[in-house]
């Protein structure tokens, strides 16, 4: 049986976790061009029509271009790193952000909600700073049954039920177009514990490893986002990738 996620963390707890994985990763990880991940073809294709674009916790992973972007990170090292390349990055949080309402054409938030304990609230600053019509990218892990010790170690507050997520997005305006299976759930609970094992008592090298050689691969050969109309099938499928469209009020 998987462990139960822990519920007894309170939201300074868990941005203290959040930075505490986070920011040594960035600290010795190199800032990845948007056009070597995945997401890249949907993005680039929805440039033209998106001049006010905002990416919510990118690390150094992002995945809009770092000209004309709006950037907010919690981790001091990434927004550092990020600015030092000309981007306009702020410190701030998901669930507060530093923006005016309907400021923002595209939006994305790829890995994040599952982190913080109160996600109505981040997922109704994502929709108070998106314009009527602007398309929110998102992506999250599903299905309680594949919680780890692993979800624990990077901070996670939960993993979600597809229709439950669709519920919330839909109470914050936003309907689905499309989706696409997304993430790695590791079927292996031993090569888990092997790598938080590392990450807490071999941090550096275990750093090193990831940001020289996982990462790496793991780009290089990362399947084409395969994107389907509406919600995909999500039996066996550990993380999701949504495109959605912010209603628009008549």
């Amino acid at each position: 049986m998987n462990p139960a996620p822990q519920h007894d963390r309170n939201d300074q707890e868990l941005l203290d976790a959040n930075r505490r994985f986070y920011d040594p990763l960035w600290a010795d990880a190199r800032l990845l061009d948007p056009k070597r991940f995945n997401t890249w073809p949907l993005v680039s294709s929805l440039l033209p029509v998106s001049p006010r674009r905002l990416e919510v916790a990118p690390g150094l992973r992002p995945r809009l271009p770092i000209e004309g972007t709006q950037f907010v990170d919690i981790s001091t090292v990434a927004v550092t790193k990020l600015r030092a390349r000309g981007a306009n990055a702020l410190l701030g949080n998901v669930s507060a952000l530093p923006f005016a309402d309907q400021e923002f054409d595209l939006v994305c938030a790829f890995d994040i909600v599952e982190h913080v304990d109160d996600d109505a609230a981040a997922l109704s600053e994502l929709a108070r700073v998106a314009a009527p019509g602007a398309v929110l990218l998102l992506s999250v892990p599903l299905h309680q049954t594949l919680w780890t010790p692993f979800d624990d170690f990077v901070g996670h507050r939960r993993r979600y039920e597809p229709e439950l997520l669709l519920g919330k997005l839909g109470e914050h305006g936003f309907a689905v177009e499309q989706s696409a299976a997304c993430g790695m759930q590791l079927k292996s609970s031993r090569l888990i514990d092997i790598g938080m094992w590392m990450l807490v008592h071999r941090r550096e090298r275990a750093m090193w490893w990831y940001n020289n050689v996982f990462m790496p691969l793991g780009v290089r050969f990362q399947k084409q986002l395969a994107l389907t109309r509406g919600m995909i099938v999500t039996a066996d499928v550990g993380g999701v990738f949504l495109v959605c469209r912010k209603k628009r009020v008549l």
